[in-house]
């Protein structure tokens, strides 16, 4: 048996029982690639070193609400994820939730050795974000604050939301089941009153944002859920051929319309797509390299691209 491994392996159980609720030896079985045997046995382990853990096999583990052990030194690896989080969540978070971030860093960082914080001070310029692009709204610093307050607390919120094919902004009702990223932009899938649907909406097309007193009027699933729901839409493969030497310059927006591999072709790099907006979105983004690309199927997206071209040359009269 590894000594230090199944020591580390039940250190990390320790520690993530005390950010837990409840966590069941299945959960911890699949983090730790270990059978559900061995997490008993290691939880037996914890049990027997005097830790008060609440539960048994077959059902949920907690630790005994207030137990803590003082603060566990941060290796130097660990303080180093610190200073990549740090600049990502300031890139890609709103202003509020950066804010809170920031503080809550400090008093991480202050735990810190000074050779740690030494090592962190000089490795700060060497960790750059280049991606310019921010998919939040500036007006609205707390936007995914209110969010995320809203998922947690059950609350509804009220939004006025600026579709893309409008300048007017529409007023709804919403009540928020999850946040998350896809392509270069956050959204939030959530219950619409007013449609009596789920809905996902844009942050960044969001132009007021507040929190409403009243609680959600039904029970909702996870957002995994939804999201499982929104990927088995009918979707299109599409299959295109793109000059070797600008097919790199796709690698950011591709997997926004549904990539899904590439294999080189000759002097061309075929790509492969599972999409939904063939006809729209694909056929308009094909657009800004078409004149490097051909389109191999399906037959609707060359239409497609024919009847935009034709509508732009008309415009140009």
């Amino acid at each position: 048996m590894d000594i230090k491994k199944r020591f580390d392996r039940i250190l990390s159980i320790f520690l993530h029982l005390q950010t837990k609720k409840e966590v069941t030896a299945s959960q911890l079985a699949e983090k730790h690639k270990v059978s559900v045997r061995t997490i008993y046995r290691d939880i037996q382990a914890l049990i027997t070193a005097g830790v008060p853990i609440n539960g048994e096999a077959g059902s949920g583990y907690s630790m005994l609400i207030d137990y803590k052990l003082p603060a566990m030194p941060f290796t130097r690896e660990e303080a180093l994820s610190f200073l990549a989080a740090e600049k990502l969540v300031n890139r890609y978070t709103d202003r509020y939730l950066s804010e809170n971030f920031q503080s809550a860093l400090i008093k991480m960082k202050a735990l810190l050795r000074f050779s740690e914080k030494q090592h962190l001070e000089d490795a700060n310029p060497l960790l750059m974000i280049q991606n310019q692009t921010n998919s939040f709204n500036e007006k609205l610093p707390q936007g995914l604050s209110i969010l995320l307050e809203s998922i947690v607390s059950k609350s509804c919120v009220h939004i006025h939301y600026l579709k893309p094919t409008t300048t007017e902004v529409d007023r709804r009702v919403i009540e928020p089941i999850g946040a998350f990223v896809e392509g270069r932009f956050w959204y939030v899938m959530a219950f619409c009153q007013l449609r009596q649907d789920y809905r996902q909406f844009r942050l960044d097309r969001i132009q007021h944002i507040q929190l409403a007193s009243n609680s959600f009027s039904r029970t909702h699933q996870d957002l995994a859920f939804y999201l499982k729901q929104k990927d088995e839409v009918p979707k299109t493969r599409v299959v295109i051929r793109v000059d070797g030497h600008i097919a790199h310059y796709l690698h950011w927006d591709r997997h926004q319309y549904g990539f899904v591999e590439e294999r080189k072709v000759g002097d061309e790099v075929e790509m492969l797509f599972d999409c939904v907006n063939v006809e729209e979105a694909f056929a308009r983004w094909f657009m800004m390299f078409g004149d490097n690309a051909r389109i191999m199927q399906p037959s609707k997206l060359k239409y497609a691209v024919k009847r935009i071209l034709r509508n732009s040359l008309d415009r140009l009269d």
